[in-house]
Parts: C-alpha cells; structure tokens; sequence
C-alpha cells in the first residue's frame, strides 16, 4: 500500500488541493514519536492550528491509521504498525529479488557515458569514480524499468596518440612493448613530456603524426592498432573484477568516418565561422570559449568527435536522456558540448553531465603526464589481499576464502566511493574502506551474512503467513518502516543521479537491524513472535541483497 497516497485520498476529499499537491506537502517528521506523515496546514486558514484541528474533524479514521493528532500547524498521521508491517513484508517476501522495482521507464531509452578510459595508458584509480558510479546508475535505471545502454567510450583517438607514436619510433621497442605493455607505453608517454618541456619540437612533430594518423598512414594505424589492442585486454581485467560489463566499446576512433558529415551538419543548423585559419562555433554570447570543429592543420579536435557521438547516439537509440559520468574538471567542456547540441536544434534537457570530484591520496592529485599514477588493478588486489589476512584470523574454517575476500575486498573499494556525494573530492584511506564496523562495504556484507546465519538455524523456513499483531516493539518497527522506504531511495537516486543515497540508506537499514538484532531475540520459545521475526529477518537480507547489487557489489552469505 503506498500510504502517501491513500493518506493525501483522504485529505484532498476535505481540502481545496489537488491530490498531487496534497501528496507534494506530506512529510515525513523529524522525529518517530510525531508520526509516520505530517501535513502542514499553512494554506488552509489564518490560524494553521485551528486550521489542523477543524481538518481532523472531518476525517474518518481508516483501518490502516491508529490515529491522527494535531501538533501545532501540522496534522500527524500514524500508520497501522500491523498493517505497515503486514503490508511491507508481505511485498517484499512475494517480490524477493524484485522488491524495489518500478515501471518509471517503461519504454524510455537511456544512454549511459561511462568509465571511458585512454588507451595506451594505465587504468588509474582515478577511473574508479566514473566505471562504479556509472554502473550503479545503469543498474538502477534497468531496475527502474528503463532500458539502459552503457557506452564505454573509450579515449583512442587524439593528440597523445601522436605523442606516444614518436615516442614509440623514438625510444621503443617490441620486446619492451611486449613484456608489460601498458606500464611500458606510460614510461614512453612521461619521457614525451620531460623532453617535450625542453624541446618545443617534439609536440609539432606528434600533431603531425596525429594528423598522419587521421589521413590513415599505414605506419601510424598499425602502431595505434596494436597500442589498442593491449590496452583493452589490460582493461579486460579491472571490468572482469569489478564485474562491470557494457553494451557498446565504441571509443573515439569509431567516429572517425562520421566527422566531415558531422562538421556540414553543424555548419547547416547553427554558425561556424572562421578564426585565425580554425572552423568554430563562437559561444561568446553564453560566456563560453569557442568549440572547435577543426584546427588550422585540418585536424579535428575532441569536440567533434564528442558531437559526433552525440548525433549518432541520438539517431542510433532515441533516448530519454544521454548521461555523460565524467569528472567535474570536464565541466566546461560539457557546457560547451550542450550549448552546441542546443543550437543544433538538440533539447538541451536530454542532456545530463553527471560529474563527480576526485580521489585525493596524500601526496596530491594524480598525473599520467608525470607517471605518479595509481593503478587501479593494484588497488584492487591489494584490498582482496588484505581481506584475506582478515579473514584468517577471524573465520579459518570459512568456505571459498579466495571468493569471499575477493567480493568484500571489491566491495570496499566500491562502497568507498559510492557511499560520498559524487561531487566531493574523496580522501583515499585504507583502513576505513576495508573496516568491518561503521559505514562501510564490509560493515553491510557482513550484516547480509549475519541475517544468512539466523535463517540457516532455521534452515531458511520463513513465511509471510504470520501474526503481524506481533510486532509492537520500537526497534522492530523502525526496520519496518526503512524497509518499506527502499524503493523511494531508489527513486531519489535517479532524481539527481546520485547513488550515495542508496549507499547510506543501506547503511541506515543494516545500524536498525543489528539494534533490533542485539535487543529482540529471533530464534525464541514464542513461535508466533520467532515466526515473525524470521520474516523481519529475511526482509532484511533480501533488502541488502538488492541494495548491494544496485550499487555494484556481492552479498556474501557467510564471512
């Protein structure tokens, strides 16, 4: 039952709003003891507290409510704990896997910009952000009934390809390139630039073997081929850790043959002009600098090929909405990319940059150019390993060690991030990612695994026939209620993009559930009371279960 519903059927018989108005102005109050739903009587009178108090007359009370009392200028609604509870888990256990879902995107397309690394180039932790935060939306979004599309849109095209095909004929070699390809492709890319600083001609030679590369030069596409090639079976193995897979690895490169008609398209629906021997479009009236359609060279530019992709999206999947997951440096560079779209005749509200801030470690931003980068992988196998020290000392005898390690060692690292606002920086600490107590991936994966252990002294009998009369306890009733509030989280995510809403509710459900753990006894002599505590239980763990999977992360039943 969706009580904010019937709760605002019941007041828009007796008030002069809409239903959407009425159902817009319910709350939640701040504390428990006030009510389960608060509606501020401001606009229905003068005095709002003779306003509430003439209103409460009117309603009937409903089975579903156990009272309606007026607070100051507010009438407070008190759900049913039977039926609220009833209502609850009975859905969630009939819905199992599917509790949360919804049919808010049913027949829309969505196309997701995600994780996007550059070829010949290692995959830093500074990719993190991006892949995990855009895989959870991509989960959500399906869940939510949309048809989603993921687009890793890989960065293999550009300037530094130049670069690394001097650097490569300069001081490469097979062996070297063969051996540990992307570590050794850094090293040549950082020698690039050290010398690149103190000899100005390196860089006018790399945009001309740049340029040989767009022209299709058999020496420069056969060197790009084989850079691309290592670097996607490099990437291979973050995606198969991570378990993030995509439905589209079209990069940069794939528009190539699109951009001449892309530029005359550009040309037709809006006003390219020429400057100082470059094609733009001027964005001085927004307060924006120019995009760039072609340089002087005849070179394209990342802009035109960011157009290309867009118009092709657009044509090729009809979407909703195109959401570009990429980091908040890249802000004006999106603005520009929009602000084009839009005089091309393109809604601009289609268009969605979701940014996101940086991982910091102590010594200071990351930079490829300098090699102080952190790699991912690394990142990664560190965590697992570290699990499995843990592990050792505190459950030996726990089956599938290796397995388990590796989802709650990944789940960290995910957790870790996806638990921040997006738009924040984050501080990279070890000790608080991997910690099994307070907020973190490991403290919600083991609350998972302690709700798998009660069910399995029962061995996993639960029903949702039970006496709902039972529960009347306030730690029992606050589970209840966040229980119930997991597909509004949901929905709150896809309003702004933002999956650390998710990440602490599932905190905020596993804090309740241990209080209610530690002070309600489940297995007990009561059989109606265990009964219904086991459907608590399990109401729980499958809650986790698909809250962990949204975000990207497994749900171990023992640890």
């Amino acid at each position: 039952m969706d009580f904010v519903q019937q709760i605002a059927k019941l007041l828009a018989k007796e008030v002069k709003f809409s239903l959407k108005d009425v159902s817009s102005l319910l709350a939640v109050p701040p504390d428990a003891k006030l009510g389960d739903y608060a509606f501020p009587c401001f606009r229905l009178g003068k005095n709002p507290k003779e306003a509430a108090d003439k209103l409460k007359k009117k309603l009937k009370l409903p089975k579903w409510l156990s009272r309606i009392e007026v607070a100051g200028p507010y009438l407070n609604f008190f759900v049913n704990p039977a039926v609220l509870a009833e209502e609850t888990l009975t859905e969630i256990n009939k819905e199992k896997g599917k509790y949360g879902s919804q049919d808010k995107g049913k027949g829309k397309k969505i196309v997701i910009d995600f994780s996007s690394p550059n070829i010949a180039k290692p995959f830093g932790i500074g990719h993190l952000r991006s892949t995990v935060i855009g895989n959870s939306l991509y989960k959500i979004h399906n869940f939510l009934g949309y048809k989603a599309v993921g687009i890793n849109h890989l960065g293999d095209w550009g300037t530094q390809f130049g670069k690394l095909i001097v650097a490569y004929q300069k001081w490469g070699d097979v062996s070297g390139l063969k051996k540990d390809p992307i570590n050794y492709l850094l090293k040549l890319y950082v020698k690039f630039h050290r010398l690149a600083e103190k000899d100005p001609s390196l860089d006018d030679e790399a945009r001309r073997w740049f340029k040989k590369l767009e022209d299709g030069n058999k020496e420069a596409t056969s060197l790009w081929k084989k850079f691309r090639e290592l670097s996607l079976k490099e990437f291979e193995k973050v995606y198969s850790l991570l378990d993030v897979e995509f439905d589209s690895y079209r990069g940069e490169s794939f528009y190539n043959n699109l951009l001449d008609k892309t530029i005359q398209d550009v040309g037709r629906k809006t006003k390219t002009e020429m400057s100082e021997g470059a094609l733009i479009v001027d964005l001085e009236k927004y307060g924006m600098p120019p995009v760039l359609l072609r340089k002087s060279d005849g070179a394209t530019t990342y802009h035109t090929r960011d157009l290309a992709a867009a118009f092709y999206r657009l044509k090729k999947y009809s979407p909703e909405k195109l959401i570009y997951v990429v980091g908040s440096p890249q802000k004006l560079n999106f603005d520009q990319l929009f602000k084009t779209l839009g005089l091309c005749g393109v809604d601009e509200k289609k268009l969605v940059h979701v940014s996101f801030g940086l991982f910091r470690f102590p010594e200071g931003k990351m930079s490829t150019r300098k090699g102080n980068v952190v790699l991912l992988e690394d990142v990664l196998s560190k965590a697992i390993g570290l699990v499995e020290k843990i592990i050792k000392e505190k459950n030996p005898k726990l089956k599938n060690k290796k397995e388990v390690a590796k989802q709650i060692g990944i789940g960290a690292i995910i957790f870790a991030d996806l638990s921040n606002n997006r738009r924040r920086d984050i501080e990279f600490d070890w000790d608080r990612m991997l910690s099994f107590d307070g907020e973190t991936g490991p403290y919600l994966q083991y609350t998972h695994a302690r709700a798998c252990s009660i069910l399995r002294r029962v061995k996993g009998k639960v029903s949702s026939k039970v006496n709902f009369e039972t529960f009347n306890l306030a730690e029992e009733m606050k589970v209840v209620k966040l229980l119930g509030d997991f597909p509004e989280v949901l929905g709150k995510v896809l309003e702004n993009y933002m999956p650390h809403h998710l990440a602490n509710y599932l905190i905020s459900l596993a804090q309740a559930f241990n209080e209610f753990y530690h002070k309600c006894p489940v297995i007990s002599d009561q059989k109606h009371t265990m009964k219904a505590r086991l459907l608590l239980v399990d109401s729980v763990r499958q809650v986790l279960e698909n809250g962990l999977g949204l975000l990207g992360i497994k749900a171990p039943k023992e640890m």
